[in-house]
């Protein structure tokens, strides 16, 4: 693996989060039919590899650090739970206020993908770039619900490409940016409860996030692409453990 330093790795992989999703943006502005299709794929794929880095790697380090680490994924399983529910029972709204809110939601959970970068980078370079990956190949899925969102919400094809770029996809480096100087100063203990908390946060978002609504509009070998995406993290691990 390149020898850089973690700030580097997290600001490569924000950045590249960033760009993927900006690429679901235009891709969805430009040609609708074929990144409907796409999505679902990329969504599968993502949730291989972000179901697999924390159950098989990141989960032993995060326990390895704080022996309280299991609560905290508790936590942060439970945090994106009702952060959801909120958001889904709020988005019951006119066509509008369902865009915004929806938006909204969506702009949380890309600056909590950036602070899940500047927290697993600095536990372990490996760690960040298994969960960089999945998080990453998501993005792409991600500017294109936000940009069909927004249009739902009664928004221009402009505004809607505008305003998803600015809620989806540089949130990501701002979250990762902000949270990045004080993630860095903490010491083992706080970090490994911190790697937890992320290791429920990104278990429910392939679990209950990203699995959920790409079986919806499952398409032929989407199961294929979500086992891509195990074997893929399976084998960055085992690779790293020979």
């Amino acid at each position: 693996m390149i020898e850089l330093n973690t700030f580097t790795w997290v600001a490569v992989f924000a950045i590249s989060a960033a760009i993927i999703n900006s690429i679901g943006i235009f891709t969805v502005y430009k040609k609708k039919r074929w990144a409907e299709k796409a999505k679902t794929y990329f969504m599968c794929f993502a949730a291989g590899v972000l179901i697999s880095t924390p159950l098989t790697f990141a989960f032993p380090q995060a326990v390895e650090k704080n022996s309280y680490a299991g609560f905290a994924a508790l936590i942060g399983f439970l945090f994106m739970f009702f952060s959801n529910k909120i958001i889904k029972q709020r988005t019951k709204q006119k066509t509008l206020a369902f865009g915004i809110t929806a938006a909204e939601g969506i702009a949380i959970h890309s600056f909590v993908d950036g602070i899940i970068y500047a927290v697993t980078f600095n536990v372990s370079i490996l760690i960040g770039f298994l969960a960089g990956i999945g998080l990453v190949i998501h993005e792409f899925a991600e500017g294109v619900i936000t940009f069909s969102l927004l249009i739902k919400g009664g928004l221009s094809k402009k505004k809607s490409a505008i305003f998803a770029f600015f809620i989806a996809a540089i949130t990501t480096p701002l979250g990762a940016f902000i949270a990045y100087p004080f993630v860095s100063r903490l010491n083992s203990s706080v970090l490994g409860l911190t790697l937890g908390f992320s290791v429920g946060v990104l278990i429910y978002l392939s679990a209950s996030h990203l699995l959920p609504e790409a079986i919806e509009y499952e398409k032929e070998h989407s199961s294929w692409a979500f086992l891509a995406g195990v074997v893929l993290a399976l084998l960055i691990v085992i690779t790293k453990m020979i």
